[in-house]
């Protein structure tokens, strides 16, 4: 891909989703970082309703450490592997009372010595709350930019996080981590993604596929549909 195609494959996201920015309800870089902690293997959605009553009940990291880890383990049992993050979040307070004073570093190599806070949890902090330009490798962004082929389709999340470095000016790293979360999650989508009326059909491969295939499928006579339709109720 040269320069060119990436940016406007940058240029059609940005006026697709203008306003694409962090989905994850939050006050402060606290807040951020237990949020993006919960977010692993889970949706933004069912985050937000969770932080919604936790967030009210833990202000500071000593609230997190003052009740035993049952029932932190309770107040989070909505969200998947509750148990292990239950044990990173406490884990993460007492280290941040510890070295930091109680507060969230600014500085990446921090951040991803507390528990539970990996690569891509640091860099929603440092550009979020922080404002410091990083981009953050999600499965939308990894998805979107290998169909793109803004990364190659075997690269690692940090290849693909090092080639995204190099496409996109610095000062649009934060705002494209968005554009291309949320272009993955309501218009690129795993499953079932809008090729039919993507703009950026022409320079995705994959959709490309999908496409053809689809135009290549034999349409079912309306008897022998409505024999499928039939059996398939029955099943």
């Amino acid at each position: 891909m040269n320069q060119t195609q990436a940016r406007t494959i940058l240029d059609t996201i940005a006026d697709m989703f203008p306003d694409a920015h962090c989905e994850l309800n939050h006050s402060n870089a606290f807040e951020l970082t237990i949020a993006v902690l919960l977010s692993a293997q889970c949706t933004d959605e069912t985050v937000n309703k969770v932080t919604a009553t936790l967030f009210q009940k833990y202000k500071r990291p000593e609230d997190y450490l003052a009740v035993p880890l049952k029932e932190l383990e309770q107040d989070i049992r909505r969200i998947g592997l509750f148990r292990n993050k239950a044990k990173n979040i406490q884990a993460l307070c007492a280290m941040l009372l510890d070295k930091y004073n109680g507060e969230v570093p600014r500085e990446h190599e921090k951040l991803v010595e507390l528990p539970g806070v990996g690569r891509k949890t640091a860099n929603v902090v440092v550009s979020n709350a922080f404002d410091v330009p990083a981009i953050a490798v999600d499965t939308h962004v990894e998805r979107v930019s290998k169909r793109l082929g803004l990364a190659g389709v075997n690269d690692s999340v940090l290849e693909v996080e090092k080639k995204l470095m190099k496409r996109v000016p610095r000062e649009e790293w934060t705002q494209t981590h968005h554009r291309l979360i949320f272009f993955g999650r309501y218009h690129c989508k795993a499953q079932n993604p809008k090729c039919e009326v993507c703009p950026l059909i022409d320079l995705c491969r994959e959709g490309k596929k999908r496409m053809k295939s689809n135009s290549n499928r034999k349409p079912i006579p309306k008897a022998k549909a409505a024999v499928k339709a039939a059996k398939t109720k029955e099943a």
